[in-house]
């Protein structure tokens, strides 16, 4: 299959189901997300999101349906391979190195070494307090900065994807501007797909190109980011 163009799914999950011991957590879930564009996943808790984002990494197994990025079939590859191909992951708890320090933790992300230069300096671009931290164990930072630096760690592979689940828990309100004004911008350079898992409605809303709602291990709704409160889709996902 030919790689996808501007616009295009880059990403694409068909039927895919899980089960957790059990029970049957994912069931029959089918999205798709386009390279240039925010899509935000909504649910509340425990409906299956996270665990959606852990399947398609490679960290929970699948039990049946197929997982393509850039038209390849990942979806029995391990997270290493995924990684490789271009999948990337900030998980929830941001998972950095805390006696690491900013530049080790940075490091860590690198696929090679060969182009260190610009790729740090385009997480510095998205997040200039990096710059000025990058002796300081990764323990060391509020945070919102250990959230900025999980996410410039996940962009040293440039990724096709970047899957983000719940960068917003726990981060001050400066720096969820700060977050969010990153995230635009990686979709409007067109580079990458990304897959936003939020619970902060109003945070999902401001980004979203696109949307699914999760309810019971399910997609319930989808649509355009543009039609959201026409949808109502803040009705299914409150508390």
């Amino acid at each position: 299959m030919t790689p996808a163009q501007d616009g295009e799914a880059v990403l694409k999950v068909e039927n895919l189901h899980q089960y957790y011991g059990g029970s049957h957590t994912l069931r029959g879930v089918s999205l798709s997300v386009k390279r240039g564009e925010v899509t935000t996943l909504l649910g509340r808790n425990g409906v299956g999101k996270s665990s959606l984002l852990k399947c398609l990494m490679g960290l929970l197994p699948l039990k049946e349906g197929r997982v393509t990025l850039d038209g390849r079939e990942v979806g029995r590859l391990p997270p290493e391979k995924r990684a490789a191909l271009g999948l990337a992951y900030v998980p929830q708890g941001r998972e950095i190195f805390p006696r690491l320090s900013v530049e080790e933790n940075l490091r860590m992300g690198l696929a090679n070494a060969s182009g260190r230069r610009a790729v740090f300096d385009r997480a510095y671009q998205l997040f200039p307090v990096l710059k000025t931290m990058l002796a300081r164990r990764g323990g060391d930072l509020s945070g919102g900065q250990q959230q900025q630096l999980a996410i410039a760690r996940a962009l040293q592979m440039r990724p096709k994807v970047l899957m983000l689940d719940e960068p917003t828990e726990g981060i001050q309100p400066s720096i969820i501007k700060d977050i969010a004004r990153a995230i635009r911008r990686l979709a409007e350079e067109g580079e990458m797909a990304i897959l936003l898992v939020e619970q902060y409605y109003d945070f999902a809303e401001s980004l979203a190109d696109a949307y699914a709602v999760m309810a019971r291990g399910e997609i319930v709704q989808s649509g355009r980011g543009a039609t959201m409160r026409a949808d109502k889709v803040r009705a299914l996902v409150a508390l």
